[in-house]
């Protein structure tokens, strides 16, 4: 199936790590982790994996785990994902996403490694003229989240110009759900992905949800998003690996979304459908670094990989999204 040996996923302890490496394991891949448990769990990584604590910046533990664990290629997640923070910290961001995987890839590169797979974002569109982004959208930034993630893009591009190694950059939309199994799904306290919040309000434990913006240039006012199921996304990963592996000198540059969007009160509509509630909205302003609406053409990744949505309807994905709420108030209440 594959001419590599092992996969190394950096931040597998995280929400869309775990998930990844879950795809890559069913795939047949062997998978190795590396992850700081910063933000991360450890139960999050499937017993199968072979499981590093440290950081990626730590080039001497890195090398030695891509030497020992025969590895061939990297998927990268490990990072900060929270854009308003990265509004009020944007060292920190410079410093996570951008910094750590310079010293990533300088590793992958010593250590021999010929494929990366990079954990990107649709951030790095910033505010585009048109609702519906393809690739070749202009990249312009509008916060240091997007702009960290750009930054990381252009690293590989450059060094995948003049070393034997390629890359994927996927750029993800709004990522949200949980494994249909409730394996792992997104734990992280204090999260700010909409769905996330809107299940925790639906169970009971937030008092309810903020919306923040209610006039921007949308059919009801509010940010439109385009949700992808997180097991949709694992597997477009192990695709997008397949597909450097039979092409060793291409790259890909693809979006991951659906190419339909959703408001903020659209979501939330749903969610009380499902949970059978009526969560309370707190109108709010708009918060800095925020776009009106984000959805991506998705035409190049169907044409381009082995991979199709299974997951793609939003009631599906709050329907997980809440199953996974349930059984993470499970394990709590018995630890």
């Amino acid at each position: 199936m594959s001419e590599i040996s092992s996969v190394l996923v950096t931040g597998g302890a995280g929400y869309i790590g775990s998930h990844a490496v879950l795809a890559l394991l069913e795939r047949g891949y062997r998978v190795s982790v590396i992850d700081s448990l910063v933000t991360g769990f450890r139960w999050a990584v499937a017993p199968e994996a072979r499981f590093h604590e440290g950081d990626i910046a730590d080039e001497a533990l890195v090398a030695r785990i891509l030497k020992t664990d025969e590895v061939g290629a990297i998927l990268h997640f490990a990072g900060s994902v929270v854009v308003p923070e990265s509004v009020t910290d944007p060292l920190k961001y410079y410093g996570n996403n951008t910094a750590k995987s310079r010293s990533l890839i300088e590793s992958a590169l010593k250590g021999g490694v010929r494929h990366f797979i990079f954990s990107s974002t649709a951030a790095t569109y910033g505010t585009p003229e048109g609702s519906l982004i393809g690739e070749d959208t202009p990249q312009r930034p509008i916060n240091p989240y997007g702009m960290s993630k750009l930054m990381t893009e252009i690293m590989l591009k450059d060094v995948a110009a003049v070393h034997p190694l390629n890359y994927c950059a996927l750029r993800y939309f709004n990522v949200a759900g949980a494994d249909p199994r409730c394996r792992t799904g997104q734990a992280t306290a204090g999260a700010t992905h909409l769905i996330k919040v809107a299940g925790e309000a639906a169970l009971g434990r937030r008092a309810g949800v903020s919306v923040f913006g209610t006039d921007y240039p949308t059919p009801d006012g509010t940010g439109v998003r385009d949700y992808i199921h997180v097991w949709d996304l694992a597997r477009a990963h192990v695709a997008a690996l397949d597909w450097l592996i039979a092409h060793p000198d291409e790259s890909l540059r693809l979006n991951c979304g659906y190419g339909r969007g959703y408001s903020v009160l659209e979501v939330l509509d749903m969610v009380d459908r499902v949970a059978g509630t009526r969560i309370t909205r707190r109108l709010e302003g708009r918060r800095p670094g925020d776009p009106p609406a984000l959805i991506a053409d998705n035409a190049r990744i169907l044409a381009t990989l082995d991979w199709r949505p299974e997951l793609d309807d939003l009631q599906t994905i709050v329907t997980h999204a809440l199953a996974w709420e349930r059984e993470l108030a499970r394990r709590t209440n018995q630890s």
